[in-house]
């Protein structure tokens, strides 16, 4: 397919078409340049002219020359494997005379040509799905004559309309600020909920495969915008490295009405009884700070049934009996097994392991005027097409603000928090940019409650200093921001000579907790293995392709086809030992488009956790042997700091203000009416994904601050 663009840039490269139709060949399948994979290459290069210019370009002259000087003929005129030749050397790097690096310019156009051609068909400028067709990949739902539920359209506030003085204002519209909103709106009192991200409507989420929070390499799908927002990276000189919000380094969770929950993958673990306690059972070890929980599983327990209920998870109560004793089941049946799961369950049986169905936050029944799961093939990381995945947005601040008693403003940052001698929160400070210019609002408040994730509630507390508490609230000790964790992640893939995936969202069906405690080998906890989300083809190209399968090519090409289907993946999160050097602070050098310093992120993942990651790894990969694998590979954990969409710690509870920031209630040290309900006071955050232990937190502080007021 030309492209009238495309060849107004490459009058002089037709030989662009014959790299681009070597990455990706035409077999029974169309290649590259046939399903319009220029039109992609073409819109990359106009938004990124420098690499063309200084990269790619002279890339191609020289591959040019180099094709004249040994072949007698252009690039373009040459056989098939002639080209392949040419193309080899370069990604082996073996190329002399060069304009700088050979393999980085190879494996730069073949990236292209991969995302344009495995991506969504609309970044290439059309609609041809074939790429998608050949691997065998649906991304809609699996009735796509159902109708979808239409979501509630919230209603906002402008932030002129803003009351001056509202009983409690909730900075956050994530799992735990909905929650608090509407047990506290529900109760009669007036409440504001200030969340710095924007009110998305499903079509406003978007589904591009390179802009999500699954894959965020060029940008992500909800907030923060990619301009004005920015995190530093401390460096070992002591300066800083800015990185924008779609980078890894950022630590993202999503910025958004509903926070995390508009995009998670919506697993909805308890936490084991023994996660609370980890010091106790298993010591302190050197460098980091692990301590107890002030409370335990008993004093939670009937709040993660309130979450369960109230909220909605979809699971089997009868399931993993060691994870937490249950008064209810749950308020819905797990979602059906999928092809994948009834082959791993066989292999856990062949090792004596016990495995059950995956709890959560999805209708798998019709629930609250939401349909049941439509089972689309693109789940976490994306908005749901059937609003079927319960999330703050569609489920408690429906509830808030159908009260009448609950403001929701979005698009609009709380700068600080106002405070009386270090005892008591007044209210906060907004800000919100109206066409181009910054309007700050002063709100009074009875009561503030941040929620607004372990990074940003760090800095908002932070930047709230005052004569009383220079270094910022609840800071005397310095304790603010410090240990910050999220979860160290590995396992394994395997592939099978069959087809193992039916294609079946959400995909992950199947999990073992049999290794959360109790290992050998010294292992401090441990954690979850469960198979994995179903894959987008890019996250299959990626992250899910053999070692040592090709990656471009005929052969390449033949890779993805045959083993998109029949590759299978275990993946868990593990009990991350928290260390006080992991941390949140305030840069000294760089700003929001508020003019508030960003949050400086520093530090690594514990040696602990990296050595029982890898202990879970290993488990995985037996796991995948006995299920009958004909070839196995790790994923091994990486080692850096680790505080991404599970972020945790940094204003961990206690009971003695010299080694935490808030009390068992949730409430910052020394302060009446200044509360937290985000994963910030995860004093651990557990071998399983965190939501439902935030959301069960979120219900008690509600409670615990009603009742104050009694």
């Amino acid at each position: 397919m030309e492209n009238e663009e495309v060849r107004s840039v490459y009058d002089d490269y037709p030989m662009m078409k014959a790299v681009v139709d070597r990455i990706v060949p035409a077999d029974a399948w169309p290649s590259a340049t046939e399903v319009g994979v220029l039109a992609y290459v073409e819109r990359y290069i106009r938004e990124n002219a420098a690499i063309w210019n200084d990269h790619l370009e002279p890339g191609l002259r020289a591959l040019q020359t180099m094709a004249i000087a040994r072949e007698g003929q252009p690039f373009e005129a040459l056989s098939a494997d002639q080209q392949d030749r040419l193309l080899e050397e370069l990604e082996l790097d073996s190329i002399q005379d060069w304009p700088g690096s050979a393999k980085r310019w190879f494996d730069t156009l073949a990236s292209l040509a991969i995302e344009g051609y495995y991506g969504n068909p609309e970044a290439r400028g059309g609609s041809d799905t074939k790429p998608w067709d050949m691997l065998g990949f649906r991304p809609g739902t699996l009735d796509k004559d159902k109708p979808s539920a239409r979501e509630v359209d919230l209603q906002l506030t402008p932030l002129n309309k803003l009351k001056n003085r509202y009983d409690a204002v909730i900075v956050g519209a994530g799992a735990g600020g909905s929650i608090a909103a509407a047990v506290l709106a529900e109760s009669g009192r007036s409440v504001l909920v200030v969340e710095r991200g924007s009110w998305l409507r499903y079509e406003e989420v978007g589904n591009d495969h390179l802009r999500n929070h699954r894959l965020s390499k060029y940008g992500h799908n909800t907030g923060p915008d990619l301009a004005g927002n920015p995190r530093t990276m401390e460096l070992d000189n002591g300066g800083e490295r800015i990185t924008l919000p779609y980078e890894g380094d950022y630590h993202n969770n999503a910025m958004t009405v509903g926070g995390g929950t508009r995009v998670y993958g919506a697993q909805a673990w308890r936490f084991h009884a023994d996660d609370f306690r980890m010091a106790t059972r298993y010591g302190i070890p050197d460098g980091s700070s692990l301590s107890d929980w002030p409370i335990g599983y008993r004093e939670l327990e009937p709040y993660y049934e309130r979450a369960e209920w109230e909220v909605g998870v979809s699971g089997d109560g009868e399931a993993h009996p060691s994870y937490g004793r249950r008064q209810r089941p749950y308020p819905m049946p797990a979602l059906p097994g999928t092809a994948e799961a009834a082959l791993l369950a066989r292999g856990a049986a062949k090792l004596g392991w016990e495995t059950g169905p995956v709890p959560l936050l999805i209708n798998s029944v019709e629930r609250d005027g939401r349909p049941a799961c439509g089972r689309c093939g693109q789940c976490v990381g994306f908005a749901c097409p059937t609003n079927s995945k319960n999330g703050g947005h569609n489920t408690m601040l429906v509830r808030a603000l159908a009260t009448g008693n609950c403001d929701l403003i979005p698009d609009t940052i709380a700068e600080r928090i106002l405070t009386e001698n270090g005892k008591h929160a007044t209210g906060v400070v907004l800000a919100q940019e109206v066409e181009g210019a910054i309007v700050r609002k002063q709100v009074q408040a009875g009561h503030v409650v941040a929620a607004a994730g372990a990074i940003e509630s760090a800095r908002l507390l932070l930047n709230s200093s005052s004569d009383a508490e220079p270094d910022g609230i609840g800071n005397r000790n310095g304790l603010v921001g410090r240990n910050l964790q999220g979860h160290v992640y590995s396992g394994a893939f395997g592939l099978y000579d069959e087809r193992v995936q039916d294609g079946l969202g959400p995909g992950v069906s199947i999990a073992s907790l049999r290794f959360a405690h109790g290992n050998r080998d010294g292992i401090i906890g441990g954690g979850l293995l469960a198979n994995e989300f179903t894959r987008l083809p890019l996250i299959h190209y990626y992250r899910a392709l053999a070692p040592n399968a090709p990656r471009w090519g005929i052969a390449g090409k033949d890779a993805m086809r045959t083993s998109y289907l029949r590759t299978s993946q275990l993946m868990g999160p593990i009990q991350e030992i928290p260390n006080p050097d992991a941390r949140v602070r305030l840069s000294k050098t760089v700003k929001d488009r508020y003019g508030i310093p960003v949050a400086m992120l520093s530090g690594s993942a514990h040696p602990e956790s990296i050595r029982a990651s890898r202990m879970l790894a290993e488990k995985a990969e037996e796991w995948q042997r006995a299920s009958g694998a004909r070839q196995v590979w790790r994923a091994e954990p990486g080692t850096g700091l680790s505080g991404g969409q599970h972020q945790s710690g940094t204003l961990r509870m206690g009971e003695d203000p010299a080694t935490s920031v808030t009390d068992p209630s949730g409430r910052v040290h020394g302060y009446d009416n200044l509360w937290v309900c985000d994963g910030s006071v995860h004093v651990t955050n557990g071998g399983v994904n965190p939501v439902l232990t935030i959301m069960a937190l979120a219900f008690r502080t509600a409670d615990k601050l009603l009742k104050q007021g009694e």
